[in-house]
């Protein structure tokens, strides 16, 4: 079936949602049960993607009508734990399993560099952690650098930054 990118609304927030829990599922294996339990619950909140809806763009990728494919980019000026004010930065890149190795992750991660470019930013970060192999090369093959490492859910986290006045990457 064909797939179809374009920007999210609050209108799919039932259907990112659903995906979130599925694309994220597939992780579930490398988490023990209470961190699971507590990623789950971030998951399954509407809020979730209603409150990313407010400080990002969200690019999706859909089949049909059933979205298979989502990524956030929050601009600059929202500061979290883990961003510094002065970035934008990628969030809940997922892909539904089914769908995986189409290009769906790399095509959503570079409509967020470009809209991130369009609009002036010249910091992009994400994070990824140690049981997203396919992220983390994806990502590197952009140009994204580590400049921190952290732990969240017991896990090994990285927070990666690409200077977009500064990039020198291979579009795989």
């Amino acid at each position: 079936m064909d797939q179809r990118f374009r920007r999210g609304t609050i209108k799919d927030v039932p259907g990112l949602r659903e995906l979130g829990l599925m694309a994220y599922g597939q992780h579930r294996p490398a988490m023990n049960e209470a961190n699971w339990n507590k990623l789950r619950g971030f998951l399954s909140e509407p809020d979730t993607y209603t409150d990313l809806m407010n400080t990002a763009v969200c690019f999706v990728c859909e089949t049909g009508a059933r979205i298979v494919g989502m990524a956030f980019l929050v601009r600059k000026g929202h500061p979290t734990d883990m961003f510094e004010a002065h970035w934008s930065y990628v969030r809940m890149v997922g892909v539904d399993p089914e769908y995986a190795g189409r290009g769906i992750a790399k095509r959503l991660t570079t409509m967020c560099l470009d809209h991130a470019r369009q609009t002036g930013e010249r910091f992009v970060a994400l994070h990824t952690s140690e049981f997203m192999d396919a992220a983390r090369h994806i990502y590197e093959g952009f140009g994204f650098k580590v400049v921190r490492s952290l732990t969240r859910y017991d896990k090994q986290y990285w927070i990666y930054l690409l200077d977009l006045d500064n990039e020198q990457h291979d579009r795989l």
